[in-house]
């Protein structure tokens, strides 16, 4: 049987490193030991472990899409994106600088669930109270607690309409595979309601140019042109970013 191990910085921490190079002891106690992990390959492997690497691996994979679909993350991009496109500046925000505030914004507000899922999975886990599987399906329900909270019964219907069984009588009975769609058409269509607010004032902004523009005969002149400056004044005046972000927030109160 052939082993492989791959460690961790050896369990050496770098003021171990320090101390050796300039031959002064260290305190053991002091010492930060990292974790290692070894992978099996031949007879007598225990395939168990393999599985459980497998699927953490997956998890990792996988986490980028778990931000945005069953976060706030998926709402709070949406409507900063409808905003710009109001606003009519294309690349101003940056993309960079939208979804790092949404990325923010989303801590901020799963912060409530987020110390949850700490306190009764993480921490049990780390402490060797829980098993892996406990620590997961812990989380899992925090999640879908909070998933829950901003799903609308119709969206969880369509899909039991769609494959013709029966809507359960408790939340608890719910599939995690049901609720995180119900989740995103629900974000979906929050934000673009939120997104066609932000859009009136800026759309009455333009069409009021656009009059001034054809009363004065001044047709070949393109309405945005005009329109632009408005908007950013106007935006700039009642504080928009405040109460955008406020409206947000909000959103997810209680």
């Amino acid at each position: 049987m052939k082993k492989i191990a791959l460690w961790s910085f050896l369990n050496i921490s770098p003021a171990t490193i320090l101390f050796a190079a300039s031959g002064n002891p260290t305190n053991p106690a002091s010492q930060m030991q990292l974790p290692g992990f070894a992978i099996n390959f031949g007879s007598g492997v225990n395939l168990v472990d393999t599985i459980e690497l497998m699927l953490f691996f997956t998890i990792l994979t996988l986490a980028p899409a778990i931000l945005i679909l069953c976060t706030c993350f998926t709402r709070i991009v949406v409507v900063l994106s409808f905003l710009r496109q109001a606003i009519g500046v294309q690349n101003l925000p940056p993309n960079q600088l939208l979804i790092g505030l949404a990325l923010f914004l989303s801590i901020f507000v799963m912060a409530p669930t987020g110390n949850d899922i700490y306190q009764k999975a993480l921490l049990p886990f780390m402490n060797n109270q829980q098993s892996t599987t406990e620590s997961l399906k812990t989380a899992e329900i925090s999640l879908r607690e909070f998933m829950f909270k901003y799903t609308r019964e119709q969206d969880i219907q369509l899909f039991y309409d769609i494959t013709g069984t029966s809507y359960p009588q408790t939340k608890e009975d719910v599939p995690t595979l049901t609720v995180v769609p119900a989740f995103i058409i629900s974000e979906l269509k929050t934000s673009f309601q939120m997104g066609l607010l932000l859009y009136i004032p800026f759309l009455i902004l333009d069409m009021i140019i656009a009059s001034v523009l054809m009363a004065m005969g001044m047709m070949m002149l393109p309405p945005v042109v005009i329109s632009m400056p408005f908007k950013l004044l106007l935006f700039i005046l009642v504080d928009g970013w405040q109460l955008v972000t406020g409206s947000i927030l909000r959103s997810f109160g209680p």
